[in-house]
């Protein structure tokens, strides 16, 4: 996908914190009143994140995770070296990893609308670039067993998954509301995993029958760059 088709306006930046790791907490609400005002974003979170491989009923307070949606990629560029919220989030983590993503489809809703929706390109692109998918939900307060009672079974199915290259479980609250991103592949063993794979399928079915979510939302994006994880501090 070339520069002049489409840039990213999506950006999940995953920052590790080997101390600092109290005022890291703290920013899951301080950080939406830092980032409330800022012109050019759409829409924000600030995430916590599982532990153990990702996804976990122990959250981990080393790693968390910011999703911005931006009107132009220029204006992230520019925040990122201008804002100073944003400098000093990187002065206190050890390590941060951001993913530059291109929409491509995305349905459901997220705090009542789509962000992505606006910036999805309108068919899958035939590219060989990795894809990321990003699933986000508020459960019900009566399903909140059973969802959790199948977290285990879920985390073995994407462990075992093939394409898979990355994922962690997120959420802005411990287990209420709940997301994962992974990274793939392809959109080939994106659509393998999704209904081919029984585990996979039978968690679905679940969620369907028993009506687990209040709120859910399923998305894909090309993942157009990635810093991998970088030391900082």
């Amino acid at each position: 996908m070339s520069d002049k088709e489409t840039k990213p306006q999506v950006f999940i930046s995953f920052f590790r914190f080997r101390k600092n790791k109290f005022w890291a907490f703290k920013q899951m609400l301080l950080g939406p009143v830092a980032l409330s005002k800022q012109s050019n974003l759409t829409f924000f979170k600030f995430l916590g994140t599982g532990g153990g491989a990702g996804f976990s009923l122990r959250p981990d307070f080393g790693t968390y995770a910011i999703l911005t949606v931006w009107r132009s990629p220029i204006a992230f560029d520019r925040f990122q070296k201008e804002n100073t919220y944003w400098q000093s989030y990187l002065s206190k983590a050890s390590k941060v990893r951001t993913l530059g993503l291109i929409p491509v489809h995305s349905h459901g809703l997220w705090s009542g609308v789509n962000p992505f929706e606006p910036f999805q390109v309108p068919t899958y692109p035939i590219t060989e670039e990795r894809v990321a998918v990003l699933t986000r939900a508020t459960l019900h307060w009566n399903r909140l067993i059973s969802f959790w009672r199948a977290v285990p079974k879920a985390a073995k199915t994407i462990e075992t998954a093939k394409g898979v290259l990355f994922y962690k479980g997120v959420g802005e609250w411990p287990w209420i509301q709940q997301a994962t991103v992974s990274i793939w592949e392809s959109f080939q063993a994106v659509n393998q995993f999704a209904y081919q794979h029984k585990g996979h399928a039978e968690i679905v079915r679940k969620t369907r029958q028993q009506k687990w979510y209040k709120e859910d939302l399923f998305s894909r994006f090309v993942v157009y760059s990635d810093t991998e994880f970088q030391e900082l501090n």
